[in-house]
């Protein structure tokens, strides 16, 4: 866009350090911690010219180290606030490094930082932020659904330990080979002095970070006997502030190793000299540690062999969150074209499955390459064309509540009144309040002999606040109960589903969308040309539906 030309987004904050020999770590690395620092420093700064106070870190998401980064190389960090809520804002964070002989760059990491802002005086009530670029749509749409990811980890843990059998070998390893959990504990103390306080009189979040990362590290060579790579950081959660005069208690511990693999849990207590006694959990995180050879790949490491009690709880956990971890790198990184169109569906990945339907269809809606293909009676018809999908957009403005468009549209099991392309419709499973999976029938399809059959996860979300759309989102899934069969041809849907703006009293613009798949591609570019009557007339349908049902809102929509 020409006015956009030149354009910075008035939140982003850049920095550049060199990296010195008095940065490094015994590998002439640059340290990780003096990396946390920056970044939470850069963070910090972003967040507090979007707010115009100070701010403090509230925590830190998942990191994941692509690069290392030697002595004389650049470090470049910039940040930026990617959406602002009641008093907490969540900040994007780009790591690059840059070797000036070579000129050549790369990315190192990205994370994503929640910060509190905090004014002595007054509640503090943050202002919305100003989206101007599709890559700030989409971060600023998707940033509700990582928000609401964090609200739910750690239930999202407790349900996986409860509900689903963590593979545990304890029984057939070899002991000779074994490690016992004590021999890596590591607990050391910290004096908070005037140096390590940011600019609020606070210790620092990057110092206690930084601090965090050198007892890991500690513990993790105690298991290999070797100088560790830190791979990963899964959450830093700062539960409470602490101040210069306290002491910080930093106590770490290997979880559990695996084949390559180790998780080191990390915890910071704080306290007053003249109160030892009554020590506050003020942060912990979990990081995953390799042994790198001569040639860059990860060497075996030794196994655990956890403590009694606490020892065997926290290594079930490692497992579970290993086991999360690759789930939402299956379901979450993977580029689409890596990836089956139906991902299996279990209770382990239901989380990241559903985060993940309600995202792409989000980051959808904010691309800016709509066209507008044709318009009949005030319905729209868009599309976007790109690699191998091709996807299509209706759009039309209905005289109902948006919140009655939402919950009459949310049950599947009505869709059959007015789309024929819904035969029938099972509910197989509800999830959990917002999320259910079901069996749907299609008729034959463009002269395929055979009706089509679909397993589907429907994901829906309220509005976090009155910019947001209410969203009904459908991806293809796989279940063990519900496999492709010789009666029917099996169909994927990617990405679909529904948007809903509050425009005004009694009005709301429907939004339908759909990537659509090769097997339905031909269908949907015979339907686009001039937006065909099929087309046009079922969404017209569905606008009588809603105007037809909007009073008739059972108690049983209302509780899906």
């Amino acid at each position: 866009m020409a006015e956009d030309e030149g354009y910075r987004n008035p939140t982003e904050v850049q920095m550049s350090q060199l990296v010195l020999p008095c940065h490094t770590n015994q590998r002439g690395e640059l340290s990780v911690g003096q990396l946390l620092k920056w970044i939470d420093t850069t963070a910090c700064l972003s967040a507090e010219r979007h707010a115009g106070c100070p701010c403090v870190t509230a925590s830190m998401d998942d990191i994941y180290f692509e690069h290392t980064i030697s002595v004389g190389q650049v470090v470049n960090i910039k940040a930026r606030v990617n959406r602002a809520f009641n008093s907490s804002m969540e900040v994007g964070i780009q790591v690059a490094s840059e070797d000036l002989c070579s000129d050549k760059q790369w990315s190192v990491c990205k994370a994503l930082a929640t910060f509190v802002a905090h004014r002595e005086v007054s509640k503090v009530k943050l202002k919305q932020i100003t989206l101007r670029t599709e890559e700030e749509k989409t971060e600023h749409s998707v940033a509700a659904e990582r928000r609401r990811m964090r609200l739910v980890y750690t239930d999202t843990i407790k349900d996986l330990l409860a509900n689903c059998v963590i593979q545990d070998d304890l029984e057939s390893r070899d002991c000779s080979r074994m490690v016992p959990a004590e021999k890596t504990r590591v607990e050391s103390v910290e004096l908070v002095l005037p140096p390590h306080a940011n600019h609020q009189g606070n210790t620092f979040g990057g110092q206690i970070m930084a601090w965090m990362e050198n007892v890991a590290t500690i513990a993790a060579s105690r298991l290999c006997h070797a100088h560790p790579t830190l791979k990963a950081i899964e959450m830093f959660h700062f539960r409470g502030p602490s101040q210069v005069g306290d002491r910080l208690v930093l106590k770490a511990i290997v979880n559990n190793a695996f084949k390559n693999s180790m998780e080191v849990g990390v915890c910071v207590e704080a306290y007053r000299q003249e109160a030892e006694t009554q020590r506050r959990h003020i942060n912990s995180a979990f990081m995953t540690f390799v042994v790198l050879d001569a040639d860059n790949q990860p060497q075996m490491l030794p196994w655990i062999r956890p403590q009694p009690g606490d020892g065997e709880r926290r290594y079930r956990e490692a497992s579970a969150r290993k086991k999360i971890r690759l789930d939402r790198k299956y379901i979450v990184s993977c580029k689409q074209a890596e990836m089956p169109l139906s991902v299996p569906w279990d209770p382990s990945n239901q989380v990241y499955l559903s985060y993940n339907n309600v995202s792409s269809l989000k980051m959808l809606v904010a691309r800016d390459n709509w066209v507008l293909s044709s318009e009949i009676s005030q319905v729209r018809l868009y599309t976007l064309e790109e690699d191998k999908f091709l996807s299509f957009h209706m759009e039309m403005l209905v005289h109902v509540d948006a919140a009655q468009a939402f919950l009459l549209l949310s049950d599947l099991r009505r869709r059959p009144e007015w789309d024929k392309h819904y035969r029938s419709v099972e509910l197989v499973q509800q999830v959990d309040e917002d999320d259910a999976i079901y069996h749907i029938i299609s008729p034959a399809l463009g002269g395929d002999p055979k009706p089509q059959d679909f397993v589907i996860l429907a994901s829906r979300r309220k509005p976090c606040d009155n910019r947001d759309p209410y969203v009904i989102a459908m991806r293809s899934v796989t279940l063990p109960t519900h496999l492709e069969t010789s009666e029917y041809r099996r169909g994927e849907t990617i990405c679909s589903g529904f948007c809903f703006w509050h425009e005004g009293d009694q009005l709301t613009k429907v939004s339908y969308y759909n990537q659509a798949t090769p097997g339905f591609l031909k269908y949907v570019t015979t339907n686009v040309t001039g937006l065909s009557s099929e087309f046009y007339t079922t969404f017209k349908a569905c606008e009588q539906f809603l105007l037809d049902n909007r009073h008739d809102l059972a108690p049983s929509l209302q509780t899906l």
